[in-house]
C-alpha cells in the first residue's frame, strides 16, 4: 500500500462514519496520539498483552466486565467515534446522541417549557429511566430524584468514543440498564497539548455558540505514569421563536387559526351565570379567538447555555503489574430557560365593587352577577371599607362589598418569565487494578459524586401579594392604596390595558423564588477477571470470566422556598415542589463467563457462549436477579450470527418512590364537557355536574386554557421492582471479496412488565367517557351510570369555572398515580454498513446507520388501551418516534482535505389515532424529511486540523402542526423542536491543535 493510499484511507476512516458498530465489539482505550483514530475499533490479531492486565493498557468492552482483548462480547454495540464528534461540532452530549437513529429525542437544548436545566438521553423511546449513562464503564452521579444523568457534565474535549448498548444490561451494569447503555470512553495515556475552538452562528445571525477546551497530558517515570487535565468553557445564547417566520405567531392545531393563552390582555373575567368575559375599555364582550395571548415570540428554540468544566484522571504502575488510578470531574453549567409573561392564571381574586380601577359598568355588572340588588351595588360602588358611627367609632362600612371572581390577565408589563437552573457537579473515582495470577486479574475502585441544580424564577409573580395588590381602595386623602398595605403594598390595576400595571407594582408582586435538587452517589466496586484456565478441546483461547461485588448509596432530594412548596403561589408555575430527601442503598454480586467452544474448525471459524447473572438487594425493594445468555457463531471469517436474552429488572427510582402528590400541568387542546357540549348530552352533563361543575357553568365551561389542563401526580412508596425481556439477533458480513464493506443488521425487542407508569391523559379520558379522542364541536357519550363510575368522578373540576384548567390549589384535574400495572414494549432492527476503497484520485468512505422501528407500545394499565406510537406524535407519545430513520455519511479525502456530507433521513408520521383532538387534517400527517450537512476538513500540518461545516445545508423548515397536539415539553413553536431542526442553516468553523 502506497504512503498516499495509506493517509487518503486513514483520513478517510477518520471522517467516515455517522454511527458505526465496534465489530467486534471490543475496543482499546489506549489511542496513538501521533495519529488520528480510526471509529472502526478492532483489536488487531496480535494485541494480546502477555498478562490480563498490562498497565496503560486497559481493554473497555461495553456490555462486559471480562478484560480480555481476545474474548469478543455478542452484544450489538454502536459507536459514535472521535471522528464524528470532531465532525458534527456538538457542543452536548446529548445533541452527539440524538443522530444516532432509534434514539428518541429527550430533555435537551431544544426544550423550553419543561426543561429543568439538565439534558437526558431516552434509548428507544423507553424512558430517560430505563437507560444507564457510564463514564469509562462507570457510573456518575445522577441529576435529580429521578435518578437520570446530565449529559450536560460529560468532557466531550476528552472523548475517544461513545458506545450504545441496546438491550438490557442489567447483568453487567445492575439497575437502570433496561433499554440499554451509553458508555462514553475517554482518551487514555494522552500526551501532548490539545487546543480545541469552535464558534457556530445561524444564518440569521442568532444562536451563537462558542466552545474552547485545553487538555494538558504528560508521561512520567519513565512511562510509568500519566496524568492529563483538560478544561472547557461554552457559551450559547438563545433563539426566540418570535425571529422564525413560522413560529412567530402560535397556532391553534384543533382550529388551524391564530391560537394562544387565554391569559391575555385585555382582562378576562368569569362572570357568574354568563361564564368568561372580557373587560375591553371598562366593558364586558365576549371573547373572541382574537383576543388569545400569542405567546411564541417570547419563547425559545435553543436555550441559552454557559458550561465551565474541568475532568482530570491520572494512572501510576507502583510496582509491576498493579497501578493505581483517580479520575475527577468537575462541572458548572448554567441553563436559562425564557418563557411568556406571567400573569393570573385563572385564580379566583378578591376585590371591591368600590375598587378604583373598575369602571362604573364593569363594577354594577360584577355586583349584579353576585346576586346582589342593584340599590346594593350603587351604594358599595362609593363605600369605604370603614366608617365613623355616631359614637365616633371606626367600625366596618355595611354598604362596603367585596367579590371573588376567577380573573385571567397577562403582565405583558413584566416582561418574560426566566428560570435560571445552575447546577455544580463533582464527580471522583480511586482504585487500583492490576495482575493476581499471570491469567486473572483486578480492579478495585470507589467513587463517589454530588449534584446540586439550584433554580432561580424572576418575574413569575406571587398569588398572595398579586391578591394584596388587587385589592385597592381610595384612601381617605383619595389616593388608591392596597386595603392591607402590609409589606409596602403597591395597588396593581389589573383590569386596565397594557401598561396599566406600573413597574412599582409589579415590583411588589414579583418576589423572588428559588429551589434546588441535590442527589449523592458513593459506589464500591471489586471485579476480580481472566481465564479459569479452562480450554475447550475444539478451543485454543481459554474461559473467560468475571466475578464481583457492588455497593451503591443513592440519595436525592428537592429542597423548597416557602413559595415554590404553596400550590399555586408562584404564578405560572404550575406543580408546587414540595421538600424531599431519600434514598436507598444496593448490595450486588454478579458473574459472567465467556466460552469459547470451538475455534478453527470446519464451518465453526468461531463459536462463543457468554453467560451471567447478578443478584442485587436494594433497602427499598428488596432481593431481585437479572441474568443474560448469549453467543455467536462464525460459520466463516466473513459471517458471524449473534444474539442473547436478557432478563433485566429496574427499582424504582426516589421521585417514583416518594415525590409527595401535587397538581401541575399537561397538555390537551379540548374539555369533553367545554361550552355547550354538555347541554347536547345528558349523560355527559350528569359526568360534567359529578365532576364537580355546578349547573350554572354547564354550558359557560372554556377551552383549557393555552391547551393546558391540570393532572395530580407524584410517587408511590408501595412499588416494586418491574422486569424487561430482551431478546437480540444479529448478523455481521465482512466479505473478503469486498475489502473495506461491514454490514451488521440485528434486531432487538424489549418488553417491561410490572413497569412503573402512570396512564396517559387519553387513558383517563377513555375510561370515564369512552372515547380517548373527540371533538370540540361534537359531544361524546359516557353512558348512562358514567356519573357514579370512580374512573370519571375521579376526575376533579375547578369549582370556579367548572373547567379541568386554573388555580392548581383547587383543581386536581386528572389523576395520573403511579403502579406497577404497565407494559411496555419496544421492537425493530439497526442495519449499519461501511464500506472504503481507494478511488486513485481520492479516497472514499461511506457509512450507513439505519432503524426500522416495528413496535414502541405503551399499555399503562390492563384496563388501559395498548397505545401505539411507531410513526406517531400526540399527547402521549411525546417525541415522535419514525417507523424508518437513517444517517448516511459520505466523505471523499483529498490528501489533506476531506469533503464529508452527512444525509439524515426522518419518515414520514401521522397524528396518534387515540390523541384527543379534532385537529386540522394538515397538521395530522408530517412528510418524511431529508436534511443535509457538509464538513470540510482541511490538514493544515500534521498538527493542525481545520473543520468547516454547514449543518442543514439547504435551509429546510420543520413542520408545522400547531402548538396544541403534543406535550409542551416537545411540540413547542408550532412544531416538534428537538425531532425538527427549528433553527435553519447555520454555519461552524472548529480548530484544533495540537503540540
Amino acid at each position: 500500500m502506497s504512503p498516499s493510499y495509506r493517509r487518503q484511507l486513514l483520513n478517510g476512516t477518520l471522517l467516515a462514519s455517522a454511527v458505526v458498530l465496534a465489530q467486534p465489539a471490543l475496543a482499546q482505550s489506549s489511542t496513538d496520539q501521533n495519529r488520528p483514530a480510526s471509529n472502526v475499533q478492532i483489536a488487531p490479531a496480535d494485541a494480546a498483552p502477555d498478562s490480563q492486565f498490562e498497565p496503560g493498557s486497559e481493554i473497555v468492552v461495553t456490555g462486559s466486565l471480562i478484560r480480555n482483548p481476545n474474548i469478543e462480547a455478542s452484544a450489538p454495540v454502536t459507536t459514535i467515534g472521535e471522528a464524528e464528534i470532531e465532525l458534527q461540532q456538538v457542543n452536548v452530549a446529548e445533541e452527539l446522541l440524538r443522530e444516532i437513529p432509534g434514539v428518541v429525542p429527550s430533555i435537551g437544548s431544544q426544550v423550553n417549557n419543561g426543561n429543568g436545566g439538565a439534558s437526558f438521553v431516552n434509548l428507544r423511546g423507553l424512558g430517560t429511566n430505563r437507560n444507564l449513562v457510564l463514564l469509562d464503564g462507570r457510573r456518575i452521579v445522577p441529576a435529580n430524584i429521578g435518578g437520570a444523568v446530565d449529559l450536560n457534565n460529560i468532557p466531550l474535549a476528552l472523548l475517544e468514543r461513545a458506545d450504545v448498548l441496546t438491550g438490557g444490561a442489567s447483568t453487567t451494569y445492575g439497575a437502570d440498564a433496561v433499554a440499554g447503555v451509553v458508555n462514553f470512553i475517554t482518551k487514555r495515556n494522552f500526551a501532548g497539548i490539545d487546543i480545541g475552538l469552535s464558534q457556530q452562528i445561524t444564518e440569521r445571525g442568532d444562536g451563537a455558540t462558542f466552545r474552547g477546551d485545553l487538555t494538558i497530558g504528560a508521561n512520567f517515570d519513565d512511562g510509568r505514569g500519566n496524568a492529563v487535565l483538560s478544561v472547557g468553557y461554552q457559551n450559547t445564547n438563545p433563539v426566540f421563536q418570535g425571529d422564525r417566520d413560522f413560529s412567530r405567531f402560535n397556532v391553534d392545531s384543533v382550529t388551524g387559526n391564530a391560537g394562544g393563552s387565554g391569559t391575555s390582555v385585555p382582562t378576562r373575567v368569569a362572570i357568574p351565570g354568563t361564564g368568561t368575559r372580557v373587560l375591553d375599555n371598562g366593558v364586558f364582550r365576549p371573547a373572541t379567538a382574537a383576543d388569545a395571548f400569542n405567546f411564541n415570540p417570547f419563547n425559545i428554540f435553543q436555550t441559552p447555555f454557559e458550561r465551565f468544566n474541568v475532568y482530570g484522571a491520572a494512572n501510576y504502575e507502583i510496582t509491576s503489574g498493579i497501578e493505581v488510578y483517580a479520575r475527577g470531574l468537575f462541572s458548572k453549567n448554567t441553563v436559562s430557560t425564557i418563557i411568556a409573561p406571567s400573569g393570573a392564571f385563572g385564580s379566583p381574586l378578591t376585590f371591591a365593587v368600590a375598587n378604583p380601577f373598575l369602571s362604573d359598568a364593569a363594577a354594577n355588572t360584577l355586583c349584579l352577577a353576585s346576586g346582589r340588588t342593584q340599590a346594593v351595588c350603587t351604594a358599595a360602588r362609593t363605600a369605604t371599607p370603614t366608617i365613623v358611627n355616631a359614637a365616633g367609632q371606626t367600625v366596618a362600612n355595611p354598604d362596603f362589598v367585596e367579590l371573588t371572581n376567577v380573573v385571567q390577565r397577562r403582565f405583558v408589563e413584566g416582561g418574560g418569565r426566566v428560570s435560571e437552573y445552575t447546577t455544580t457537579l463533582f464527580d471522583t473515582v480511586i482504585g487500583v487494578r492490576g495482575d493476581l495470577t499471570d491469567n486473572i486479574g483486578f480492579d478495585l475502585f470507589g467513587s463517589y459524586g454530588e449534584s446540586e441544580n439550584i433554580q432561580r424564577q424572576r418575574n413569575n409573580g406571587l398569588l398572595s401579594r398579586l391578591r394584596q395588590a388587587v385589592n385597592a381602595v381610595r384612601g381617605p386623602d383619595g389616593t388608591i392604596v392596597c386595603r392591607n398595605p402590609a409589606n409596602g403594598c403597591v395597588p396593581l390595576n389589573i383590569f386596565g390595558g397594557a401598561g396599566s400595571i406600573t413597574p412599582e407594582a409589579f415590583g411588589f408582586i414579583n418576589a423572588s423564588a428559588s429551589g434546588s435538587n441535590i442527589s449523592s452517589l458513593a459506589t464500591v466496586r471489586g471485579v476480580i477477571s481472566g481465564d479459569i484456565g479452562f480450554t475447550s478441546p475444539f478451543a485454543t483461547e481459554a474461559f473467560g470470566f468475571a466475578i464481583g461485588g457492588e455497593y451503591r448509596d443513592y440519595s436525592a432530594g428537592r429542597s423548597s422556598d416557602i413559595a415554590q412548596q404553596t400550590p399555586g403561589e408562584v404564578l405560572g408555575n404550575g406543580a408546587a415542589s414540595p421538600d424531599i430527601l431519600n434514598g436507598y442503598n444496593v448490595r450486588e454480586a454478579f458473574v459472567e463467563v465467556i466460552a469459547p467452544l470451538i475455534v478453527d474448525r470446519p464451518f465453526f471459524h468461531s463459536l462463543q457462549l457468554e453467560l451471567g447473572g447478578r443478584v442485587s438487594d436494594y433497602s427499598s425493594t428488596g432481593t431481585s436477579y437479572t441474568y443474560k445468555i448469549g453467543g455467536s457463531w462464525e460459520p466463516v471469517p466473513s459471517l458471524k450470527i449473534r444474539g442473547g436474552y436478557n432478563r433485566a429488572t429496574r427499582s424504582p427510582n426516589v421521585a417514583e418512590l416518594f415525590d409527595p402528590l401535587r397538581t401541575g400541568l399537561d397538555n390537551s387542546a379540548v374539555d369533553p364537557c367545554q361550552l355547550a357540549l354538555p347541554t347536547l348530552n345528558a349523560n355527559l352533563r350528569a359526568v360534567c355536574l359529578a365532576q364537580g361543575a355546578t349547573p350554572a357553568q354547564i354550558g359557560l365551561i372554556q377551552p383549557p386554557s393555552a391547551g393546558q389542563i391540570n393532572i395530580t401526580f407524584g410517587g408511590n412508596p408501595d412499588l416494586d421492582v418491574e422486569k424487561a425481556d430482551t431478546y437480540t439477533a444479529g448478523v455481521v458480513f465482512q466479505p473478503v471479496f469486498v475489502p473495506g464493506l461491514t454490514i451488521s443488521a440485528d434486531y432487538y425487542n424489549i418488553k417491561v412488565v410490572d413497569a412503573i407508569t402512570s396512564p396517559t391523559i387519553g387513558d383517563v379520558f377513555f375510561r370515564c367517557f369512552g372515547a380517548p379522542s373527540f371533538s370540540a364541536t361534537t359531544p361524546v357519550d359516557p353512558g348512562a351510570g358514567a356519573a357514579t363510575n370512580p374512573a370519571c368522578t375521579g376526575i376533579r373540576r375547578n369549582p370556579l369555572t367548572g373547567g379541568i384548567d386554573g388555580d392548581v390549589a383547587i383543581t386536581p384535574g386528572l389523576p395520573l398515580p403511579l403502579t406497577n400495572q404497565g407494559i411496555i414494549r419496544s421492537s425493530g432492527v439497526d442495519l449499519i454498513a461501511n464500506y472504503q476503497r481507494d478511488l486513485g484520485f481520492a479516497g472514499l468512505a461511506l457509512s450507513f446507520a439505519g432503524n426500522w422501528t416495528d413496535k414502541s407500545q405503551f399499555q399503562p394499565t390492563p384496563l388501559s388501551d395498548n397505545v401505539e406510537c411507531v410513526g406517531q406524535y400526540g399527547l402521549d407519545c411525546t417525541s415522535p418516534l419514525p417507523e424508518f430513520s437513517f444517517s448516511q455519511r459520505t466523505t471523499l479525502t483529498f490528501d489533506r482535505v476531506s469533503v464529508s456530507l452527512l444525509w439524515r433521513f426522518i419518515d414520514d408520521l401521522r397524528v396518534q389515532d387515540d390523541s384527543a383532538g379534532d385537529f386540522q387534517p394538515r397538521f395530522e400527517r408530517i412528510d418524511e424529511k431529508h436534511y443535509f450537512d457538509l464538513s470540510t476538513r482541511f490538514e493544515l500540518t500534521d498538527d493542525a486540523n481545520l473543520v468547516f461545516s454547514v449543518f442543514n445545508l439547504f435551509d429546510k423548515q420543520p413542520p408545522i402542526v400547531g402548538s396544541t397536539i403534543g406535550s409542551t415539553a416537545f411540540n413547542s413553536g408550532n412544531t416538534y423542536p428537538s425531532t425538527y431542526d427549528p433553527l435553519g442553516r447555520r454555519y461552524a468553523v472548529g480548530i484544533n491543535l495540537q503540540f
